[in-house]
């Protein structure tokens, strides 16, 4: 689904809402659409929001905050060293052979779905895009998600809210059956 969400201060935003799982025969035609689509649009950045398996997490992703960004070398000329400013931390890449060799690095997000795809489509074909990530478990994402957003508000103000308080954000109606329509009545 793809959500124009209106013009604001001259800047338009897009909602893409993919939640199903990819066919992992199809998941590379997947990337290569979007990012063919994304470019087609001419969007000046294109921002991705992911999750990555907490459990999965190697030894420095332990430390900190789990949300963590990549950007292309693209959006990098137009973000310059903003995030970093910001005190956000770029994605760890880790050994591809652990406890053998750390000679050779890879970039890793598993349970990210197309995320790695989408980002290495994006930095072949030239396209500003940012992913901001979250290590989460299984179960109920909700408050991963307001964290994840409340996050990508630091950066880009997309609702204002006072200093020390969170904003109030609308949560999407396909969100009431997320666990289902929950037990009928008429069982008791």
């Amino acid at each position: 689904m793809v959500f124009n969400l209106g013009e604001e201060n001259l800047s338009f935003y897009y909602h893409i809402n993919q939640r199903s799982f990819l066919l992992q025969t199809k998941s590379k035609k997947f990337c290569k659409l979007m990012v063919s689509w994304i470019k087609a649009s001419g969007f000046s950045r294109t921002v991705l929001l992911s999750s990555s398996h907490a459990y999965q997490r190697d030894d420095q992703q332990l430390l900190g905050t789990p949300l963590r960004y990549l950007q292309t070398p693209s959006m990098q000329k137009v973000t310059g060293d903003r995030l970093k400013e910001m005190e956000w931390r770029e994605m760890e890449t880790v050994s591809t052979f652990p406890g053998v060799t750390d000679s050779e690095q890879r970039l890793y997000i598993p349970g990210g779905g197309a995320t790695k795809g989408l980002f290495t489509d994006s930095c072949a074909e030239d396209i500003p895009l940012v992913v901001v990530l979250i290590f989460c478990s299984e179960g109920d994402n909700i408050p991963d998600a307001f964290t994840l957003l409340n996050h990508l508000n630091t950066w880009l103000h997309l609702v204002d809210a006072p200093a020390q308080m969170q904003p109030k954000w609308r949560i999407p109606a396909s969100w009431r059956l997320l666990f289902g329509s929950g037990i009928p009545p008429a069982l008791f």
